[in-house]
């Protein structure tokens, strides 16, 4: 029999059909307004972001890709979660208005319409590309007034408006456009995670062990962290405790924290 080398724990898609995108702040070593863009040291130093792709329906971490709050940190996030879903586009995909997500997703979740050439000495065109039908991405805009939301603003912005409306329908978490879902997991991982906590003096001063703890703790959140709002009755009429990943199958029991870290990297198949 062949052997087959698997460098990912994900074994088999989750079942997943929301994905809500965000960004959460935290700083290394120091906040960017006192950093020193010519001076050396401070690089790596300043504001860091974790790109966070949620599974709402599940409270799942499908990825999480810390660094600057640039395209490429979406395009990195965007990417595992195509990889991730095995190349399916998420029923619905929501985020705020931060501009790099439509272009990325659009691009991610579509492909190049053939074309015949222009001839000779012609500039090439970009090419037509044909979007999944499968894909709907709505944004959220929330309008502020003294630090208040007093208004919240809503927009489909790749698929159709009746397309949302039925994954809405058949939801089991979301009844509008959002990403609260996803807000309030900042605030789990903000209190699991000291050096992220607000108006605290708690912070990370080097930035490979910022990424380090970001990835522990999330991930680890996954597999070892029992969520008391996905808990379901059993046969026997008692209340099974479930972790994320067990909601969305890619578990059958809560791991320990012992059996998560000893886990191979690498798998022989």
């Amino acid at each position: 029999m062949p052997t087959t080398l698997m460098t990912s724990s994900w074994l088999f898609p989750p079942q997943t059909r929301e994905v809500q995108f965000d960004e959460k702040w935290s700083f290394v070593a120091k906040k960017q307004k006192n950093c020193d863009p010519t001076d050396p040291a401070d690089d790596h130093k300043g504001d860091w972001w974790d790109h966070i792709a949620y599974d709402p329906e599940h409270k799942l971490i499908l990825a999480v890709v810390p660094g600057a709050r640039v395209t490429e940190s979406v395009e990195e996030v965007v990417t595992e979660i195509k990889d991730r879903l095995d190349d399916q586009p998420p029923a619905l995909a929501t985020s705020d208005e931060y501009a790099p997500y439509e272009t990325v997703i659009a691009t991610a979740f579509s492909e190049v319409v053939p074309s015949e050439s222009t001839g000779p000495g012609r500039r090439p065109l970009l090419p037509e590309r044909r979007l999944d039908p499968g894909l709907t991405y709505a944004t959220v805009h929330k309008e502020r007034e003294n630090g208040r939301v007093v208004a919240v603003h809503r927009r489909v912005v790749l698929g159709s408006q009746q397309a949302v409306d039925q994954v809405l329908k058949a939801s089991v978490c979301s009844r509008t456009i959002n990403t609260s879902f996803v807000e309030r997991q900042h605030a789990t991982d903000r209190g699991q995670n000291a050096r992220k906590a607000r108006r605290t003096y708690r912070f990370s001063k080097d930035w490979r062990v910022h990424e380090a703890m970001t990835y522990f703790t999330l991930y680890r959140y996954n597999l070892c962290w029992v969520v008391r709002t996905l808990r379901i009755k059993g046969e026997n009429g008692r209340w099974q405790r479930r972790t994320p990943a067990m909601a969305a199958g890619l578990a059958d029991h809560v791991w320990s924290l012992k059996e998560w870290l000893s886990f191979p990297a690498v798998q022989v198949a």
